[in-house]
């Protein structure tokens, strides 16, 4: 009789399993993404004028528009996970004016994998730097939206010599007076997408597989309106998630350590400072946006309640017309003195 519970168990139990890695195997076979060569993208997402500029040993996708005589430039920085595309709406408003330059970030985008393997905001503020002269341009108004704001102002801190101006969206790295300014900008709601970069142990298999649905997701939750997330834009996100290398580029920022960018000194910004913020942000709530701007002495704080995460993106038009409200009322200064942090 125990022999015989013993088998039924048994066949049971390998009955189990079988279904379980037959709905696995399906799984994967549905969700298999596998790296796309940069060769395949660029007709797509890299067409003129798009070009690749060799800075740093990287290939550098970006777009330079509008007229050269701009004494000012305005470049733009993306946030994780992003690309160049997502300035296009603004990109269209300035450049009849200015000169816009925007440029998919190391480990991102067409640019793809940093073969240094460093993602630090050091590194990216060297790069940014590195494309300034590559480009020749020698004063900006530098803005950036979630990660590529963090790089903005550290840059500003870093090189206030390069920069006249700041825009901050939506930035990373806002300074935490104490644990309840800490609580009141912390993530009320993390995208699936980032969730999953940061488990480790999920990277061979999350490197080879990508369900378009944890895409559509990761974009809803960074809209204030998810109904504006068209399968257009969920297309160009998923081809440049999987563009050879940004997927374990993306687990290796993720996974590294070393100082927080809040741990910097913020208040030491004395450039002129645009401060966007999307009023239903959940990654970055607005209160990270007020402490910018309670930090930052010479900065201006305009919320757009229906907005998210990316509003460049997302309500370009009225985002961009506060920026050429700012711009307007911008003096264009001499270059200011170095700072002492460059010396030595």
């Amino acid at each position: 009789m125990a022999r015989s519970l013993f088998r039924r168990l048994l066949r049971a139990a390998l009955a189990s399993s079988l279904v379980v890695l037959m709905l696995v195997g399906g799984f994967i076979v549905w969700a298999w993404a596998p790296d796309q060569p940069v060769e395949a993208l660029i007709d797509r997402w890299g067409a003129p004028p798009s070009r690749i500029e060799a800075v740093m040993g990287l290939p550098v996708h970006l777009r330079d528009e509008g007229p050269r005589d701009d004494p000012q430039p305005i470049v733009l920085l993306h946030g994780t996970g992003d690309s160049l595309h997502t300035w296009q709406g603004w990109t269209e408003a300035l450049r009849p004016t200015r000169r816009v330059i925007r440029y998919d970030l190391p480990g991102f985008g067409l640019t793809g994998p940093d073969p240094a393997h460093d993602y630090s905001m050091k590194r990216q503020v060297q790069v940014l730097m590195a494309v300034l002269e590559r480009l020749g341009v020698e004063r900006v108004v530098l803005g950036g939206n979630s990660y590529g704001g963090g790089i903005a102002w550290q840059a500003a801190l870093a090189h206030p010599d390069r920069v006249a101006a700041l825009v901050l969206v939506d930035a990373s790295g806002a300074p935490a007076a104490d644990a309840a300014a800490a609580a009141a900008s912390a993530p009320r709601s993390v995208p699936i997408g980032f969730r999953l970069a940061r488990m480790k142990w999920a990277a061979p298999i999350l490197q080879r597989v990508l369900p378009r649905g944890v895409i559509e997701s990761s974009l809803r939750n960074v809209y204030g309106d998810p109904s504006r997330v068209t399968p257009e834009l969920v297309d160009r996100y998923f081809d440049l998630a999987t563009r050879s290398g940004n997927r374990a580029a993306l687990q290796a920022r993720f996974g590294r350590s070393g100082p927080r960018a809040s741990e910097l000194p913020v208040s030491a910004i004395t450039q002129p400072t645009l401060i966007l913020w999307g009023g239903r942000d959940r990654l970055i709530p607005p209160a990270a946006g007020q402490r910018f701007h309670a930090a930052v002495p010479n900065s201006k704080l305009v919320v757009f309640e229906d907005l998210g995460h990316v509003p460049q993106e997302e309500g370009a038009a009225e985002t961009v017309a506060a920026l050429q409200s700012f711009l307007d009322d911008l003096p264009l200064s001499a270059p200011a003195a170095p700072d002492a942090r460059e010396s030595g």
